[in-house]
């Protein structure tokens, strides 16, 4: 069975680091702070130790930085090294900051600078690129273009501001490439309230469209929990339809049941054991965002319902990332379709939350009495709970028309 996520809030915090940081592990990552945040001067310890944690797992980091003069340089590399960055990967020898420097007339993206950037990447897994006078090249424009032309997968942006907010206003955690092209039609950007930041929203369509995976859009103080947890502090944005839902794979079983674990100790799904988490992980749908984040799971069981031609969905969580985000509606769907697929009469579900039975009620589920879900539910259910549960059935078998 797969190592378990202890029940602290620190444990928690550290799996979603590690499962996030495995993600990054080998790839190269680019940040860039606008001068503006820079030349108000941050508290750079977050930024440094993300940093630092990215640089000692394995991944290259470009860290693009306005020219604000030596005196902001040297802030930020004390605070690298007091991070423990940059250290050489092979020995014990402290290596200095790979830093290039890019004026107003030159080209990030011209052959010596790569060379010069892969040259510091490859032996300290960190270069400093450094802005021309002014602040110039410009920001987003600039980073946007060296992570396109160095087909960068993810770019991080880090702005005073944050991540978009809403019209609520709630913070917008997640953008797919559909959702953007809406935002930046004409007059939606400042209907939503986000007018002051559709020259930041149209570069990160320019590096979407440009071959960029994600774009993390985040304040500076809060990256790590932007890159390191499943709810995030900014905005993420990514390329093409962001959800696939498919029958779960031997590999996602292990991250499917740290996220069984986490809607277990948040109240939505009860406890189960080892056994019956394995036969609803062997049951088990999983959404996957971006090719590769599990972002919700779900189950059909029919084992146990055979007589009755049932299903029962369990185990359906999203994290609280992508719930606006309809993960939810498409994992039902698809173990709807799935049970149509099946020929099963029925599908039914339990719920004791609140939000579980609105959510339930909206798929079209008619609330119903226990008796009305199959005796083998039951078997071995704690009495207690069982006093708090909410049953919902959809009937699946083709309504006789009436006769006339």
């Amino acid at each position: 069975m797969a190592r378990r996520l202890t029940l602290t809030l620190a444990g928690e915090a550290y799996e979603e680091k590690d499962f996030y940081l495995e993600d990054l592990r080998g790839k190269s990552v680019l940040i860039a702070i606008e001068p503006e945040s820079a030349a108000q001067r941050p508290d750079l310890s977050h930024l440094a130790a993300t940093v630092g944690d990215l640089v000692r797992n394995g991944t290259r980091v470009a860290l693009w930085w306005p020219t604000l003069g030596p005196a902001a340089e040297r802030r930020l590399e004390a605070a690298l090294a007091r991070a423990g960055v940059p250290r050489r990967r092979r020995g014990t020898g402290r290596a200095r900051l790979g830093i290039i420097r890019v004026s107003p007339e030159g080209d990030p993206c011209a052959d010596g600078m790569r060379a010069n950037l892969w040259e510091a990447l490859r032996s300290e897994g960190l270069s400093l690129i450094v802005g021309g006078p002014t602040g110039l090249p410009p920001f987003p424009e600039a980073p946007v273009a060296l992570a396109v032309a160095l087909r960068i997968p993810k770019l991080v942006l880090l702005d005073r501001h944050g991540g978009l907010l809403g019209p609520e206003p709630t913070r917008l955690s997640f953008v797919d490439e559909n959702v953007l092209e809406t935002l930046l039609r004409r007059g939606e950007a400042e209907w939503s309230g986000l007018g002051d930041r559709r020259g930041l929203l149209v570069a990160v369509h320019g590096a979407l469209e440009g071959g960029v995976e994600a774009v993390n859009l985040c304040a500076p103080e809060a990256i790590a929990e932007e890159l390191f947890t499943y709810e995030g502090s900014g905005t993420l944005f990514t390329a093409g339809d962001y959800c696939r839902v498919d029958r779960l794979a031997l590999d996602d079983y292990a991250q499917a049941e740290r996220l069984l674990e986490r809607g277990t100790r948040e109240g939505f799904l009860r406890a189960r054991s080892p056994e019956e988490i394995a036969d609803v992980l062997a049951a088990g749908f999983g959404a996957t965002i971006c090719g590769r984040h599990l972002g919700g799971v779900a189950a059909l069981l029919t084992a146990p319902y055979e007589a009755d031609r049932a299903g029962e969905i369990v185990g359906l969580y999203s994290i609280n990332r992508f719930k606006g985000e309809g993960v939810g509606e498409r994992l039902v769907s698809h173990l709807l379709a799935e049970a149509v697929k099946r020929r099963l009469a029925f599908v039914f579900a339990c719920a004791v939350d609140d939000r579980a039975k609105l959510f339930f009620a909206r798929q079209g589920f008619e609330r119903v009495p226990a008796r009305s879900v199959p005796a083998a539910k039951w078997v071995g259910y704690d009495e207690r709970r069982r006093t708090r549960v909410a049953c919902f059935r959809r009937d699946l078998r083709p309504r006789r028309p009436e006769r006339s």
